[in-house]
Formats: C-alpha cells, structure tokens, sequence
C-alpha cells in the first residue's frame, strides 16, 4: 500500500513539475527573444531621410557628447550651389565665407571652390554636432543633400535609444546591421532616374 501510494506522489510531482516548466518556459524565452532580436549583433539604430523633420531632438537627446548623430553628405544629389541653404543662412545676399553668414553653428561645413559657380561642400565629422540646421536649409532652399545619419563608430548601440523614444516623426528605427546606413541618394536616384 505504502508503495502504491509513492507511485501516486511521484506522478502528483510529476504532473506538477511539468505544469510549472510549461507555464514558464515561455515566460522565460520571451527576454531572451527580444534580446536576440534588438541585440547589437543584429540590428543598429538609425535615421530614416525621408522620415526626419530635422527636430533637433538628435543633438539634446543622444546619451553621447557630442551626439553620434552626424550629418551626411550626398554628393551624387548635391547641386554643388553657390547660395547653399546647408551652408548660408537664410537671408544673406552676398555670398562670403565669414562666420556670420554660416549656417552651422560649430563651423563643421567646409566649402571649397571648384569652378564659377560651383563649390564642393564636405563635413568635419569632429565639429558636427547634429543640430540639423545644415540639413533644414538645405531640404528647404535647396535639393535636400544634407541628411542626419547615426555613425556607427561613435554611437553606443543602447538597447533603449532616447533619441528614438523622443523622436516627433519616428525617424529612427533599428535597421539590419549589414544595411546599417540609409543612403538619401540611391533612394532619390531611384525615385527620379535623370539625376
């Protein structure tokens, strides 16, 4: 009788133990899944060009000093002007490379002549701190070459990005970690093939 009754209690525990592994085995995968899915080794943080309103969220909210945001160039689109809106501010009517007419305030936009009238514009990565003017007077006064992109080099890949979570367009997104850039002028070219 004894016996037949540790059988009884070895299945009792049994059945039990199986019910707790089947209520929380999945519990515990669910971390672990979205850790795979939103880990480093996947997938990276970045600005969507199309998406961006030039807020600049980018330069208050990155956890990084200075932001690892940082503005791009895409010279297959740039129209290489000499009244640049990325590089003039509004309002100024003669064009001269003093600082009081700069768009930018750390004077990370270089410009350099290359023929009457075109002039070739690059970024300093280092003085860039991602306040998006350059990219707003260029979307406004010009063909929208300036863009914001994080750089990878710089940025600490956070699990919870804060520029994400206080950006107004919901720009930033994690993207595939082997398409870690989004490139404005392969998108533009597509879109209108005579550029």
């Amino acid at each position: 009788m004894k016996e037949n009754r540790n059988k009884y209690q070895s299945r009792r525990d049994f059945v039990r133990n199986a019910g707790k592994i089947i209520v929380v085995a999945p519990l515990l995968s669910i971390p672990v899944f979205l850790a795979r899915k939103t880990s480093a080794k996947g997938y990276v943080w970045q600005i969507d060009p199309f998406k961006c309103t030039q807020c600049g969220q980018c330069k208050t909210k990155c956890v990084k000093t200075p932001s690892a945001v940082k503005c791009t160039h895409a010279y297959l689109v740039c129209g290489y002007c000499d009244l640049c809106g990325a590089y003039l501010r509004q309002g100024i009517k003669t064009t001269g490379t003093g600082a009081e007419r700069e768009q930018c305030p750390t004077g990370a936009i270089r410009r350099r002549y290359i023929e009457e009238p075109y002039f070739e514009y690059t970024i300093n990565k280092d003085l860039c701190d991602a306040c998006g003017k350059c990219v707003k007077g260029c979307n406004d006064f010009g063909n929208g070459s300036m863009y914001l992109q994080i750089h990878h080099d710089l940025c600490d890949n956070c699990n919870d990005c804060s520029i994400a979570r206080n950006c107004p367009s919901q720009a930033i997104s994690r993207v595939p970690s082997d398409h870690q850039y989004i490139p404005k002028d392969k998108n533009i070219i597509k879109q209108a093939p005579n550029l």
